[in-house]
């Protein structure tokens, strides 16, 4: 078992305990929290799965519970579904000192997270990550948010959890697809800071991708290491924070124009987002063509998509550049991209000429 603390200025610091059996132990931590009660938010595919083991956990540790579940998939990530959660929580009677316990996968995190930074002006809550994707990226660093037609992530808080718990048992359950989609991120972040973690997803390390658990709890901590040194330095994503969005300024707007359907899982939008960002930056002489080959050879490797042509939808560019222009990250209508020097070496660069994004993207088999 291995603990990870995440700590910076602004935020109470916080652990990410990455391990096996830590659902049967969730009990113990959430009660040495001290909440008057800790209520669980799960989706229902994972509520079917875990959500007995987490609740007879937590009763057993004298936390009176509960349970409130959202349909499972990226839509539920909706203004519908945060209110039905925030009324849930008020029928229930919980107060100011109670606790929000997101069980599940990214958008279990995200739609409880936000529901509890606006409960009651913000209450505590804990994340309980079932997916790989949600233990590497979502469940760490206080991002929360919901989904609207116009974007991916447009409505959220900062909010951090208290404490977070990975646990490695509960990846047996997730399909290839699943596993694969959340290696994508940990791909992720071996192209932004870590070359040699990068060589070693692609070599040893490559039987995580297919749901080996040693290989996956060794990415697991790699990767949240990474995220919690760059989060400590950097909440809210005014510095190098968004080093760790590489990828997701294509991938969101794909997502989007699919209208964040399962045609693409989101890992798997990253995936295709890292390879063109480097093909990108490689067409623009920002990196070189070798390392942009390495980058699609590494992503490919692991059963994740790289090119356009391997999504059953026909791209406008116009479109995707738009999806682009409105994403978060942009300021004054301009295209922020993340953007690379060389695997390992990523920066951003807020004043992307838009006719070179639209040049790439017909080149890419966009219409």
């Amino acid at each position: 078992m291995t603990t990870i603390p995440v700590g910076g200025e602004g935020f109470a610091a916080y652990e990410v305990v990455v391990g096996r059996g830590l659902l049967k132990e969730a009990g113990a931590r959430v009660a040495a929290l001290k909440p008057t009660r800790a209520f669980i938010v799960s989706d229902e595919t994972v509520a079917a799965i875990h959500g007995e083991t987490v609740r007879a956990a937590l009763e057993g540790a004298g936390l009176k519970t509960g349970i409130v579940t959202v349909p499972a998939g990226e839509a539920s990530k909706s203004f519908e579904q945060l209110e039905a959660v925030l009324d849930r929580l008020l029928a229930e009677g919980l107060d100011r000192k109670s606790m929000v316990v997101a069980l599940g996968g990214g958008v279990v995190g995200d739609l409880a997270g936000l529901a509890a930074a606006l409960f009651m002006r913000g209450v505590d809550f804990v994340q309980v990550p079932t997916t790989l994707l949600a233990q590497v990226d979502s469940s760490v660093g206080g991002k929360t948010a919901i989904d609207t037609p116009r974007g991916k992530n447009l409505i959220g808080a900062f909010h951090q959890p208290r404490l977070v718990l990975a646990d490695i048992e509960a990846l047996a359950t997730l399909p290839v697809r699943q596993v694969r989609s959340g290696w994508a991120e940990v791909l992720k972040h071996g192209l932004i800071c870590d070359a040699a973690f990068f060589d070693w997803l692609g070599g040893e390390g490559k039987a995580g991708a297919e749901g080996d658990p040693d290989a996956l709890e060794r990415a697991v901590i790699r990767s949240v290491e990474i995220k919690s040194q760059i989060v400590g330095e950097d909440e809210k994503e005014a510095g190098r924070r968004a080093l760790l969005n590489l990828g997701h300024t294509f991938g969101h707007a794909l997502e989007a124009e699919l209208g964040f359907g399962d045609a693409l899982t989101h890992g798997e939008a990253v995936a295709l987002g890292c390879a063109m960002a480097f093909r990108f930056s490689a067409r623009q002489g920002l990196c070189s063509a070798a390392d942009a080959q390495k980058a699609e050879a590494g992503i490919r490797a692991a059963g994740l998509p790289t090119r356009l042509a391997e999504v059953d939808q026909a791209f406008s560019a116009e479109a995707l550049i738009g999806r682009m222009a409105g994403d978060k990250k942009a300021e004054g209508g301009r295209l922020t991209l993340i953007l690379a020097r060389a695997i390992g070496e990523v920066f951003t660069d807020k004043a992307v000429d838009a006719e070179a994004v639209r040049a790439f993207l017909i080149e890419e088999g966009a219409a």
